[in-house]
């Protein structure tokens, strides 16, 4: 029996279905999730298309291709589908992530005409909680950012950001996404830190994507001058605890495999590792 295969570009008559596909992995699915709530599926809304692979007339994956190239509860044959609409098109991304599986075979298929990637990391556990530690105390100094502090955090956030990735979010356009960004978190309250007595930042963190079913934790970061001290464990609490009373009953991240000792930091206040992303870096 034949089966009767298609991509197209979703409409935003197509929100519920994506809707019904985005939320079978609720977790996995949280930054792209977030986005579509918020924005539905206007492209210019949304910073980009949403890609639907159809089997026999029924949505089954998708792929958001915006800033980022995200392969979404993809099949084989979906990731072929999206891999060639994605060639014949050109990188318009920074990079490719998502599930490792599917984002490993997505980049296969669009290595011979992207590559060379500026970097791949092929294994990103996922790590998720739906509780509190019970033997880790969250940091009492931890505490929502203000409006009226961005020019306070945002040196750290640069700073993690740099780190992290390995160029400078200021580059290209000066930085105006990145600061708009990191203004959109600290309004709708969820960018956290500990500042010291001359309102420097000691730790940092913000929670990311939300959704009512999940949220991600993102930009973790310990100024160099404090590592070493024990304050990511303690700071990581306190941001947990922000979220599963405020934001989300599940909260989720997700790490470098080699950064063993933020995996460890994790551990220590009850995430496990429960998937793998993959990261591909332009």
């Amino acid at each position: 029996m034949l089966t009767q295969t298609t991509t197209r570009v979703l409409e935003p008559s197509d929100l519920d279905a994506a809707l019904a596909v985005l939320g079978r992995e609720p977790v996995a699915n949280a930054f792209v999730t977030s986005r579509v709530q918020v924005a539905g599926l206007d492209p210019w809304r949304l910073g980009g298309e949403m890609w639907g692979w159809y089997e026999d007339g029924m949505l089954q994956s998708l792929c958001y291709a915006g800033a980022n190239l995200v392969p979404i509860c993809a099949t084989p044959r979906a990731v072929r589908g999206f891999a060639d609409r994605a060639r014949r098109g050109g990188r318009r991304c920074s990079s490719i992530v998502g599930p490792a599986e599917s984002t490993a075979q997505l980049w296969r298929l669009l290595e011979p005409s992207w590559g060379p990637a500026r970097e791949i990391r092929a294994h990103q556990p996922l790590m998720v909680t739906d509780r509190l530690p019970a033997d880790v105390t969250p940091d009492p100094y931890v505490r929502r950012i203000r409006k009226d502090e961005m020019e306070t955090i945002m040196p750290a956030c640069v700073a993690m950001f740099t780190e992290e990735v390995g160029v400078s979010p200021l580059a290209g356009d000066g930085g105006l996404l990145y600061q708009a960004r990191v203004a959109e978190l600290v309004g709708s309250g969820r960018s956290f830190a500990r500042l010291d007595r001359d309102g420097n930042v000691v730790f940092k963190a913000e929670i990311g994507a939300a959704t009512a079913e999940a949220c991600q934790i993102q930009g973790v970061w310990v100024a160099p001058e404090h590592r070493g001290r024990g304050l990511a464990a303690p700071g990581m609490a306190a941001v947990l605890r922000y979220a599963l009373a405020d934001v989300a009953p599940v909260v989720s991240l997700y790490v470098n495999d080699f950064n063993t000792a933020a995996r460890a930091t994790y551990r220590r206040v009850g995430f496990q590792e429960t998937g793998a992303f993959m990261s591909v870096l332009f």
